[in-house]
C-alpha cells in the first residue's frame, strides 16, 4: 500500500526496555544506528557528568531582570545559549540551596528533553545562569563541548535522542537513556576542526552583538539620550481627563519615565510613527490556500533574532492551523506581546515564497520611502531601543499575556535625528546581519561535517571544513 513502510526486526535488536513500537524501528533511526555501528563509540554518559535543572515552582520569583532562568522552548533553534530570551529570577531564589544542582557552568551542553525534544544549546558564558527540570544538563569531562553541541545536532546524533523518546501523553527523553547515546571515536584532528569552526561563528556572533548593540549606542547618542535613566517616584498623579481620553484607569499606564520619555521624543522636530509607517494589517488564511503551497510562517520567537530571512524552513499552508500577517521584504515585524521580548526584526526575504507572520506581530510599512528616509534596520534599532521600550512597558495591559496596542505604539514621536543618522546605523546592523550570517553558516558546516565523517569518513569531512 502506498505510504505503507514495514520493518523487520530480530528479538535481539530490541533495546532494553523492550521496545517493540514502531516508531522505535523507523527506517531513518535504523540507518542512523546502523552508520554509527561502524565505529568504536564511547557512550555520552561515559563523557559528560549528567543532571538535569530545577523542579520547585519558581514562578513567583520572576522578575524583569536578573539572573537567567533557561526552559525547554528557550533553547530552540539558539546554538549559543546566549543568543535566547529567557525568564529571570532574583539573586535570592538562584542562591537557595535546592537551585544549585541547577546552576550551569561554562561548557555545559543544554538538551532538551520535554516538550521541544533534541533541541540543545551551548553555555558559552561565565555569568550566573540556571535552568529548569525540562532541560538536561551535559557537562563534559572526556570531550570537547563543542564537538559534543555540534555531534548531538547533527542527523545522525539527533535520531538517536528522538528513537529513546518515550511516553504517551507528553513524550520526554529520560536522563537514564544518556547511557544509550553513543559517540564515535573520531581523530583528535576531526574533532579540533569542528571546535574550531564552532568557535569562529561563535566570534562572529559575538561580533553581530556588538554591531546590533553600537547600533543602539549610536542611535541613542543622536538622540541626546545615552545618559537617560528613568525616574522612579514613590508616588505620582495623572489627570482625570488624559485618563479618560486613553481609557486607561491603571497607575502603570502614567507612569512618570515613560510620561518622560515621551515628552523629550516630542520636544525634538519630528512626527508620530504613524506619520512615517502605516500598520499592514492584510490577512492570509491558510484554509484558503493550497493545501501543498509553501510559505515562509514565522512565529513571535523568531524575532528574537533582528533579522527574519529566507534561512527559515517553508512550511506547508496545509500544516497552518491559523490566519496570518502577510509581510514582504522591507517590513518591520514587531510583536505586541511582552515588550520586554524585544521580539522585533527587518523582513529580509526574497521573492520566491510569501512570506507569513503570526496575527500578533505589527507590520510596519514605510509610507513614502523617499522622504525623510528611515531605513528598516533603522527602524528596529529604535524600536528596541531604552526609549520606545521604557514607553511600551508602561503601555501594556493584561496581567497572563501583556500586551500593547497598536494605537500606543503607532503614536509614538519619532523625532528627525533619527531619519538624519539612519544612513549610518543602518550599515552598522547590516555588518551585524552580515556577521550572524556568517555565524549560521560555519555552525552549519561543522554539524554537516560530522555528518559527512559518519557517511563517508573524516578525509571527505575535513575537505568539506576546508571549502
Amino acid at each position: 500500500m502506498e505510504g505503507l513502510e514495514a520493518t523487520t526486526v530480530r528479538l535481539s535488536d530490541l533495546e532494553r526496555t523492550t521496545r517493540i513500537d514502531a516508531e522505535y524501528f523507523q527506517s531513518w533511526f535504523r540507518q542512523s544506528a546502523s552508520l554509527l555501528s561502524k565505529f568504536e563509540s564511547r557512550d555520552v554518559a561515559s563523557l559528560v557528568k549528567v543532571a538535569d535543572g530545577n523542579h520547585f515552582s519558581i514562578s513567583e520569583d520572576f522578575v524583569d531582570e536578573g539572573i537567567p532562568y533557561f526552559r525547554g522552548q528557550d533553547v530552540t533553534g539558539r546554538f549559543f545559549v546566549d543568543q535566547a530570551t529567557p525568564n529571570f529570577i532574583t539573586q535570592e531564589a538562584f542562591d537557595r540551596p535546592y537551585m544549585k544542582r541547577s546552576h550551569l557552568k561554562q561548557g555545559d551542553v543544554l538538551l532538551s528533553i520535554i516538550g521541544t525534544i533534541g533541541e540543545l544549546s551551548l553555555v558559552d558564558s561565565q555569568h550566573p545562569a540556571t535552568c529548569s527540570c525540562k532541560l538536561a544538563i551535559l557537562r563534559p569531562h572526556s570531550i570537547e563541548p563543542e564537538f559534543l553541541a555540534s555531534f548531538l545536532q547533527c542527523r545522525h546524533g539527533n535520531n538517536q535522542i528522538r528513537r529513546l523518546m518515550r511516553g504517551a501523553v507528553q513524550q520526554g527523553f529520560l536522563l537514564e537513556d544518556v547511557d544509550q547515546l553513543v559517540v564515535p571515536n573520531f581523530s583528535d584532528a576531526f574533532r579540533q576542526s569542528v571546535v574550531s569552526t564552532v568557535r569562529a561563528a561563535r566570534e562572529a556572533q559575538a561580533s553581530a552583538q556588538l554591531g546590533t548593540a553600537q547600533a543602539e549606542t549610536a542611535l541613542l547618542s543622536a538622540l541626546g539620550l545615552a545618559g537617560w535613566t528613568p525616574p522612579e517616584p514613590l508616588s505620582y498623579t495623572a489627570r482625570a481627563a488624559d485618563a479618560l481620553t486613553a481609557a486607561r484607569l491603571d497607575a502603570q499606564y502614567f507612569m512618570p519615565s515613560k510620561l518622560q520619555m515621551i515628552e523629550a521624543l516630542q520636544a525634538m522636530p519630528g512626527q508620530p510613527l504613524g506619520a512615517r509607517f502605516n500598520s499592514v494589517r492584510a490577512m492570509f488564511d491558510p484554509a484558503r490556500a493550497d493545501s501543498d503551497l509553501l510559505v515562509r510562517n514565522f512565529d513571535l520567537p523568531d524575532a528574537l533574532d533582528p533579522i527574519l530571512d529566507d534561512d527559515k524552513e517553508l512550511a506547508a499552508c496545509g500544516d497552518i492551523g491559523s490566519l496570518k500577517k502577510t509581510m514582504q521584504n522591507g517590513d518591520v515585524a514587531m510583536s505586541r506581546l511582552r515588550a520586554y521580548l524585544k521580539e522585533t526584526a527587518v523582513v529580509r526575504t526574497g521573492p520566491s515564497h510569501l512570506a507569513v507572520g503570526s496575527s500578533e506581530f505589527i507590520v510596519l510599512r514605510p509610507i513614502d520611502a523617499t522622504a525623510n528616509r528611515i531605513a528598516p534596520e533603522t527602524l528596529m534599532v529604535f524600536l528596541r531601543s531604552a526609549p520606545v521600550q521604557t514607553i511600551l512597558k508602561w503601555c501594556q495591559d493584561g496581567s497572563q499575556h501583556p500586551r500593547f496596542s497598536e494605537r500606543d505604539l503607532l503614536a509614538i514621536p519619532v523625532p528627525d535625528a533619527v531619519a538624519d543618522a539612519s544612513a549610518a546605523i543602518e550599515a552598522m546592523v547590516q555588518s551585524a546581519f552580515a556577521a550572524r550570517a556568517r555565524s549560521r553558516a560555519l555552525l552549519a558546516a561543522a554539524k554537516r561535517a560530522v555528518e559527512i565523517a559518519i557517511e563517508q569518513g573524516e578525509a571527505e569531512a575535513l575537505v568539506w571544513l576546508a571549502r
